[in-house]
């Protein structure tokens, strides 16, 4: 089979210009695409743990842990340890977290648009479907 062929080329190629691209979007805002993600989950589930986040986001702890490090020290969230289990630590928001959310939205959703534009609702979709399968096939190999 010609490597053209191959799904997982496809795929590995078109992230790679999709991850340069939202790199691009995202750098007015002095944070990384793994950072991006950490802030969108926090978005909607903000307190969640540091475990829960990395599961969400299908990374690993201690990457997690190193991203959220960083986005301390830019000042976007703040660590606290567990209400009930001190060897846990939940993840909030400050107030520049907070704060950046509309913008780095709009140009979030704007970048996606330009990902999917000649694409219909029901392509989008169906494409989202397909990735999870073949993510099925492959996720514990």
């Amino acid at each position: 089979m010609e490597l053209d062929k191959y799904i997982g080329v496809l795929v590995h190629r078109a992230d790679l210009k999709l991850s340069n691209y939202y790199q691009k979007t995202v750098n007015p805002f002095d944070i990384t695409i793994d950072q991006w993600e950490i802030l969108v989950v926090l978005w909607d589930h903000e307190g969640i743990t540091q475990k829960e986040l990395a599961e969400r986001l299908y990374k690993d702890q201690t990457n997690v842990a190193r991203m959220l490090f960083k986005l301390e020290n830019k000042g976007f969230i703040q660590r606290q340890i567990h209400e009930t289990d001190r060897r846990a630590l939940r993840v909030y928001l400050t107030d520049k977290g907070h704060a950046v959310k509309d913008d780095i939205l709009e140009i979030s959703i704007q970048a996606y648009q330009r990902t999917i534009a000649g694409l219909t609702e029901e392509e989008v979709d169906q494409f989202r479907r397909t990735l999870s399968i073949i993510h099925d096939n492959v996720k514990d190999l």
